[in-house]
């Protein structure tokens, strides 16, 4: 179990929206840096159904535990570097020496207990892969294999954590997953599509999920 600090993050993303120099309006949370903004407009709520790509998200996620989203994003290339391309295999391979590699390494977070938190996601995602067959099948059950496409106007709109993030928290932790907190997980959940929480005049909102009802 990971210490209280750990379930505290930046305000979660998807909320209030403004417009910028090209006309489009955006989620206000990607405004104010160019990797928020590519970031924002090119993955945050696209669903994701590749196993390697969800655990190297769900990876990211509980490394970002306390921290801006930002601070992550500067440092995705290191992680995927140091991390040997987020690889579970060899990342659940992980010895005393990697740890101190790692702890030493500039381009990610040094923090011992998400270092370790991360060798042991690793270990823990290979044995559900093995019970279950697919990562991906199991995480999209939780969501009916289906995105939960919302529609927020403000920034009071969108949780911090729901019943679903909840369920699946518990479920990972069961399973030996830690960092992975209820709002870590429906931080997880935007990110990869499982929930569509673009606000309604954001224009990726549609884009997302074209499907979904106009505002």
């Amino acid at each position: 179990m990971k210490p209280a600090a750990a379930e505290t993050r930046a305000p979660a993303p998807g909320i209030q929206s403004a417009p910028m120099s090209d006309g489009r309006v955006r989620c206000e949370w990607s405004l104010g840096h160019p990797l928020l903004i590519g970031y924002h407009d090119e993955e945050w709520g696209v669903p994701v159904r590749d196993d390697r790509e969800l655990f190297e998200k769900l990876l990211l996620d509980g490394a970002q535990a306390g921290l801006s989203w930002l601070t992550i994003l500067k440092r995705r290339e290191g992680y995927r570097r140091a991390f040997h391309g987020f690889d579970p295999e060899r990342v659940a391979a992980y010895g005393e020496e990697d740890v101190a590699r790692l702890l030493a390494d500039p381009g990610i977070i040094r923090n011992r207990q998400k270092v370790r938190s991360a060798i042991g996601n690793a270990r823990a995602y290979l044995e559900l892969r093995s019970e279950l067959g697919s990562f991906s099948d199991y995480l999209w059950g939780f969501v009916d294999g289906s995105p939960v496409v919302n529609r927020p106007r403000r920034m009071g709109d969108v949780p911090a954590e729901t019943e679903t993030s909840r369920r699946l928290s518990k479920d990972l932790r069961a399973r030996g997953f830690s960092f992975v907190g209820p709002t870590i997980v429906y931080a997880f959940m935007q990110a990869v599509g499982m929930v569509n929480d673009h606000t309604v005049d954001c224009f990726r909102q549609r884009q997302v999920h074209p499907a979904s009802p106009a505002a």
